[in-house]
């Protein structure tokens, strides 16, 4: 079991053990030791700057995800027992310990669900309460959306725009996609952005899987609900932009099994969230638009296309994007999964940059290789021989839905590797 302890200065330790990675919570720690870092030292002040004023349960939700994001980064997989899944025993300082006591089990088997560990967590009361002072402003918007820069945030911002809706966005400060994202924000409207950092210092090796990424993301954009004011309804709405295909996030083949496979916006973990949440008394909803759209499909069906085709080049999809100095490498899943959506939207791919690999044929890569076998394999037997069980959390309508836009997703894939002659 690998020891985290997160805290803020008030509750700064007395002893610091060796065993044990430290983070000090929206400061920079006086000690200089190896195994203490530190996260979130700027979200105070982005609070204050945006006039967001959460709550102290929403404020505790942030710390936590916090915690889990710098564990998730501060243990090694490759020194777990099977090389991947590890045992985290977390510790983070709350404001209302008895109300995360009662959800304690079902965040930890969410955690397992959206990591593949085993966490333990326990809550600790918190010296004095460093909420920033509750006041009554709201903004002039009635949703919040979350904006990556990504594509399907883009268009998810521009078709809400093209609702009459008034959305406030959420972004993470991401090195490559920051400048974007404010040209996003500013194309819809004004004063209507909030942009944060969740800065992680650890000292040495880190883990670069990151599968717990997403949780701080929601986090802030329950934070930023803070800033808008309920419907009808009583309720706030998060509008979350993520085509079905890419939440699924189905394994290509057999060695992406489980939490191989990233599951930031699976259908699962968004039920899991939105149960916390209720439980919790948050009047909150997720709502994903594109749970049953392929990435193609949401450009086609884009409510304004001239201004979607005016910023689409410039967003990002590949999971390696800073890794190659700012460009997509054009061979990972994301990356085929967006040039396979230009295709079937019959748009020109004129992505910023280009692809480190543009033409495929001849590629070395294990994303392309299980592309192709994936969908050879659906062609010759059939889609459920492809899904297997990756589909029982689901009812029957949805398994139909989600089932469709699995196939839909490959054969989009599909049709791009037949015209790079891979196929």
């Amino acid at each position: 079991m690998s020891k985290v302890i997160c805290y803020p200065r008030c509750n700064k330790p007395a002893v610091y053990e060796d065993d044990t990675q430290y983070f000090e919570m929206f400061s920079t720690p006086e000690e200089k030791r190896q195994n203490v870092g530190y996260v979130g030292v700027q979200i105070v002040q982005e609070l204050k700057h945006s006039n967001i004023h959460p709550s102290t349960i929403e404020f505790d939700f942030m710390a936590i995800a916090l915690a889990v994001v710098s564990a998730d980064k501060a243990i090694l997989r490759q020194s777990s027992a099977d090389g991947w899944t590890r045992k985290i025993e977390l510790v983070v300082y709350v404001h209302e310990v008895e109300k995360w006591n009662t959800e304690k089990t079902r965040i930890e088997d969410m955690l397992r669900f959206l990591t593949g560990d085993f966490w333990t967590l326990s809550f600790m009361l918190i010296a004095k309460n460093i909420v920033p002072e509750i006041k009554d402003a709201h903004k002039d918007c009635d949703c919040v959306c979350l904006l990556s820069g990504g594509m399907d945030s883009l268009v998810g911002a521009i078709d809400i725009h093209e609702d009459g809706r008034k959305p406030l966005f959420l972004s993470q400060i991401v090195r490559g996609d920051a400048e974007h994202q404010r040209e996003y924000a500013a194309a819809i409207g004004t004063d209507n952005l909030c942009q944060w950092s969740n800065y992680i210092k650890k000292y040495g090796v880190s883990e670069n899987s990151t599968r717990a990424r997403s949780i701080v993301f929601f986090a802030y954009a329950l934070l930023a609900s803070c800033g808008i004011s309920k419907n009808t309804n009583g309720r706030k709405e998060i509008i979350v932009p993520e085509n079905g295909f890419i939440s699924l996030n189905v394994p290509l083949d057999n060695l992406r099994i489980g939490s191989m496979s990233t599951k930031t916006t699976h259908p699962v973990y968004m039920s899991m969230l939105q149960q916390i949440w209720n439980d919790l008394g948050l009047m909150v909803d997720l709502i994903l638009p594109y749970k049953y759209k392929t990435k193609g499909e949401v450009l086609i069906e884009c409510k304004n296309q001239m201004l979607m085709k005016s910023l689409i080049y410039g967003t990002t999809s590949c999971g390696k994007y800073q890794r190659h100095g700012l460009r997509h490498c054009g061979e990972c899943v994301p990356c085929l999964v967006r040039r396979a959506s230009f295709l079937k939207a019959g748009l020109k791919d004129l992505t910023e940059n280009g692809y480190c690999v543009s033409n495929l044929k001849g590629t070395h890569s294990q994303d392309v290789a299980a592309a192709a076998i994936a969908s050879i394999q659906i062609q010759k037997y059939g889609i459920n021989s492809y899904i297997k069980g990756a589909l029982t959390f689901s009812s029957q309508d949805e398994r139909k839905e989600y089932l469709g836009v699995v196939q839909r997703g490959i054969e989009e894939i599909q049709a791009f590797l037949v015209e790079q002659g891979v196929l």
